[in-house]
């Protein structure tokens, strides 16, 4: 059956009750955006105007043109992110473009600011060519003080970034591949304590060579896995296939140390943990066929690739991406406190020691009170922003990133 149209138009879907159309909260929540811009200070009268506008700007103006490191100090530059995107892989909807992947920008921009005290401002950009996404950013970023690439698809994802970080000095993040990767490493470092064991001890399998899964993979082994096969739509990604992207060819070359060959099924035989980042489902005998105490962190959403009902029959630790659910992995538990981390210290960039920083303070939030249901922190506890901020910033202190 075919998926029932909401009327944008309709009155119902901003909240007429009157309508008779049934109502929508969230076309209501959404009718004229989720952000404003707001002054931080006041123009009650001539006299502040004079100092907020001219003349008393030009002098600011004239300071940072002879210093150019002021910028920093006399406007927001080094307290604000531009969310980048060019709508092909938004959400679970995939290319629908720039125009329709506002919404989800706005609400990343709102996530910065409410979980990080990081203003942020949507950007999305009518173009999926490579060079022209770097050479416009590029040309934006002396406004901001870092890049969130988001929901851009693979694998032009992975070039932008890189090519973006070649040629700006302050922090660019794809939190689709790092965000994700951060917050999968601190719930299996707790799950892994929680069992007794450490991550060399472990043998993963990812579903899903896409950008999340290519960063996971090759994030969980810089932090010291024992061995990971990712898989895609043709089964493990390994050295003997001939039909490998260059992104998946590099993946097979420090990946399957165990030399695996086949399907997701055959990876998972045995294998003490499962990363789903792909969609599609598990079949029930292929979790079965992990090794006891496995762990299973199916984070598709809306629908997770193994349901925690079967996950739990055979998993000592369940995670997925949903909230209805413990343990969900979930970005906003790492990108504001990164952000804001990179930020505070005028990082020039984010590097793994400051990702592996924010998992591991991100882990430690959780503390004595680690349980089965309790690997990761709730994304309202008060305590992750701060503690991820702290770690962040004194990683790039002491890696020499920083410039304050």
């Amino acid at each position: 059956m075919a998926a029932e149209i909401v009327n944008p138009r309709s009155d119902a879907n901003f909240g007429n009750e009157g309508a008779d159309e049934p109502f929508d909260p969230a076309f209501a929540l959404h009718r004229g955006g989720k952000m404003a811009v707001q002054a931080t200070v006041p123009i009650r009268d001539k006299d502040d105007l004079s100092l907020a506008y001219t003349p008393g700007v030009a002098k600011v103006c004239s300071a940072i043109a002879e210093q150019p490191e002021l910028v920093h100090d006399y406007t927001w530059k080094s307290s604000v992110v531009a969310v980048v995107t060019d709508g092909t892989a938004v959400l679970g909807l995939g290319d629908i473009g720039p125009e329709a992947s506002l919404p989800v920008m706005e609400g990343k921009a709102i996530l910065f600011k409410q979980f990080g005290g990081v203003d942020a401002v949507p950007i999305a950009l009518a173009t999926t060519d490579v060079d022209e996404i770097v050479d416009t950013v590029v040309r934006l970023a002396p406004s901001f003080g870092g890049v969130n690439l988001e929901d851009i698809s693979a694998p032009r994802c992975f070039e932008i970034e890189r090519k973006l970080q070649e040629r700006l000095d302050i922090p660019v993040f794809h939190d689709d591949q790092h965000g994700t990767a951060v917050v999968t490493l601190a719930a299996l470092k707790n799950a892994a304590r929680l069992s007794g064991r450490t991550l060399g001890e472990l043998r993963a399998v990812i579903s899903g060579a896409g950008a999340a899964g290519v960063a996971i993979a090759k994030f969980l082994l810089e932090a010291g896995l024992g061995d990971v096969a990712v898989t895609d739509r043709k089964g493990i990604v390994s050295r003997d296939r001939e039909d490998l992207t260059p992104v998946k060819r590099e993946l097979a070359e420090i990946t399957n140390k165990a030399g695996l060959s086949g399907s997701l099924e055959d990876a998972l035989a045995g294998a003490d943990v499962y990363i789903g980042v792909s969609g599609g489902t598990v079949p029930e005998p292929a979790v079965a066929s992990m090794a006891p105490g496995a762990f299973v962190f199916a984070m598709a959403n809306p629908t997770p690739e193994v349901h925690p009902d079967i996950a739990h029959k055979y998993a000592a630790v369940v995670a997925t991406g949903r909230s209805d659910f413990p343990n969900q992995i979930n970005n906003v538990l790492a990108f504001p406190g990164i952000f804001a981390g990179a930020l505070q210290v005028r990082a020039s960039r984010i590097t793994e020691t400051m990702k592996i920083a924010a998992a591991e303070a991100l882990a430690a939030v959780v503390g004595d009170e680690l349980s089965a249901e309790y690997v990761i922190p709730s994304p309202f506890d008060e305590r992750v922003a701060p503690a991820v901020t702290a770690a962040v910033a004194a990683a790039a202190r002491a890696e020499g990133v920083a410039r304050r």
